[in-house]
């Protein structure tokens, strides 16, 4: 997924460059990368629940999930969510939408098989954190300022002026789009690291709902430990993986700087420091 993700940049990267190198208006590229953040925050969370198959349940198809919700969003003084339900047995929650009035959660009937009540309120919890704190709209402001910062390379005095530019397209190209390069990937980096923070935070957030951090750990380590068939991480390994409570497939030593979440034994750690706090 990495290595799809990363070409994937570098056609992108490749079409801004090349609009540069061309001398392509600056209005031009703005549009096109202003249009993509739009698209971005305002459709993609019906790509995610399309992409996961994720059904809209109302509360008499699933009235005890919608009943704990309900009871979550009053302590944490949330407007009540949609809540839908994906059909497989991948133990995951996912929270998605642009703001607190649009929010979705979503939950797998593997997690809701695999979890006691109070370990799903802790789930809950924790996905309910990230509506709260809008964390949908801060990803899509993190990443739209990486495509920014990309064209900042435009104006760095290492291009060198215009007539360089005409004489030597070939070069400024190739150059622009390696600078490109290079600054997609420390702001991926720092992106994911994001990503990882903003999980601490939700952890956090669920542990002061519920007032039982031990809860969520129980729940991380039953999930943690599942072992899920392979088809199904194919079907669920994709765009939604940073939305997940823990990614399907976890990697380690240097690819965790690339991870979307921190590794389980930091998660564990934290709440257990989060315990102590609220004991004392």
């Amino acid at each position: 997924m990495f290595i799809t993700m990363l070409l994937l940049a570098v056609i992108y990267l490749a079409f801004l460059a090349f609009l540069l190198a061309t001398n392509t208006s600056q209005v031009v590229i703005i549009l096109f990368i202003g249009g993509f953040m739009f698209l971005q925050y305002f459709f993609s969370d019906k790509m995610i629940l399309m992409s996961m198959g994720a059904k809209m349940v109302s509360e008499s198809e699933a009235p005890e999930l919608h009943q704990i919700v309900s009871r979550l969003c009053a302590i944490a003084n949330l407007p009540m969510p949609k809540i839908a339900i994906v059909s497989t047995s991948m133990p995951n929650a996912f929270a998605t939408g642009r703001n607190q009035k649009n929010a979705v959660v979503a939950v797998t009937t593997g997690i809701m098989n695999q979890l006691n009540r109070s370990e799903l309120e802790a789930v809950l919890a924790h996905e309910l954190t990230h509506v709260k704190n809008r964390d949908m709209m801060v990803m899509t402001i993190a990443t739209f300022l990486s495509s920014v910062a990309q064209l900042m390379v435009r104006w760095l005095p290492f291009f060198g002026g215009g007539n360089q530019r005409d004489k030597n397209g070939g070069d400024s190209f190739i150059l622009m789009l390696v600078v490109s390069l290079v600054v997609w990937i420390v702001s991926y980096i720092l992106i994911m690291a994001l990503s990882r923070y903003r999980e601490f935070a939700a952890d956090r957030g669920s542990a002061i709902i519920t007032g039982q951090p031990s809860n969520l750990a129980s729940a991380l380590m039953k999930i943690s430990g599942y072992k899920v068939p392979t088809q199904d991480l194919r079907k669920v390994e994709g765009p939604v993986r940073a939305l997940f409570i823990v990614p399907a497939i976890s990697g380690s030593s240097i690819w965790n700087l690339f991870s979307t979440h921190p590794s389980m034994e930091a998660r564990i750690a934290a709440l257990e420091r989060i315990e102590k706090e609220l004991e004392a």
